[in-house]
């Protein structure tokens, strides 16, 4: 029941909001709050056909290429750093400045060096999305239990058996939680790269409609965005759930004793 509940909740709130919106917008004359119903179909005019493959297409690739690449990079660097203590003294205080730096602001930094194109949109994806992952996946494997490292020792694993069988699924809660803040940073970068030059792109459309004073089409791109991120987030975790299910399963057994 309990569950049951919290899944019409999940999806009872949205349709509430978006009814009380609707009613609230409804034959309002105001520019900048023009009535849901015509957001709605803008949204299908612009989004589902004149704009689907040009610019939604683009965003989601660039968004899924610069989230896997910071994930790569997050996890096989953070398993060096962890493996090596000394090296990773050394290069944390690097990591954690660059950690400091609020993603946007990465931005103008390779719009300098690249230049408006995807490779700086992607580039910009990556490195904004990559600490998270990298510091979550390091501070796993250093939380990993002794007694665990010395089983391994112990059955004389070899160091490819000891990351799969052994740290991978230790550290694997910390690595999740990492991913599900980079995915979260990649998104907002994303949009923010695309604001920046004329470039295509979902961020790059709700721009030129705020800027054109296209308010409803501004409007529509919000929402899109809102639902794309809302997506994206949900298919993340339906895969942390299937992957970290053992995890998942001890823990609520471990509340229920």
């Amino acid at each position: 029941m309990r569950k049951t509940l919290y899944v019409l909740l999940g999806v009872g709130t949205p349709v509430v909001l978006l009814a009380a919106w609707f009613v609230a917008s409804a034959g309002s004359t105001n520019t900048f709050f023009p009535p849901l119903s015509y957001i709605l179909e803008r949204f299908q005019e612009l989004w589902l056909f004149a704009h689907f493959s040009s610019d939604i297409l683009v965003s989601l690739l660039n968004l899924v290429i610069g989230f896997a690449l910071a994930a790569v990079i997050g996890v096989g660097l953070g398993f060096v750093l962890a493996m090596l203590p000394k090296v990773g003294g050394y290069v944390d205080p690097v990591i954690h400045f660059f950690r400091s730096i609020p993603p946007v602001a990465l931005v103008p930094i390779f719009v300098s060096l690249i230049g408006f194109g995807i490779e700086m949109r992607i580039a910009s994806i990556t490195l904004a999305a990559v600490f998270p992952t990298l510091i979550a996946t390091v501070d796993g494997l250093r939380g990993v239990d002794s007694t665990l490292k010395d089983v391994s020792a112990v059955y004389r694993l070899s160091t490819g058996e000891k990351i799969i069988r052994v740290f991978l699924p230790a550290a694997g809660p910390h690595i999740a939680s990492g991913l599900q803040v980079s995915l979260q940073t990649a998104f907002v970068v994303m949009i923010a790269s695309e604001m920046l030059g004329p470039s295509q792109g979902i961020g790059a459309m709700t721009l030129l409609a705020q800027q054109s004073f296209m308010i409803a089409d501004m409007w529509s791109g919000i929402i899109l965005l809102g639902v794309i991120g809302f997506i994206a987030n949900m298919l993340f975790e339906l895969g942390r759930r299937r992957l970290l299910a053992w995890y998942i399963g001890s823990r609520r057994l471990a509340r229920a004793q």
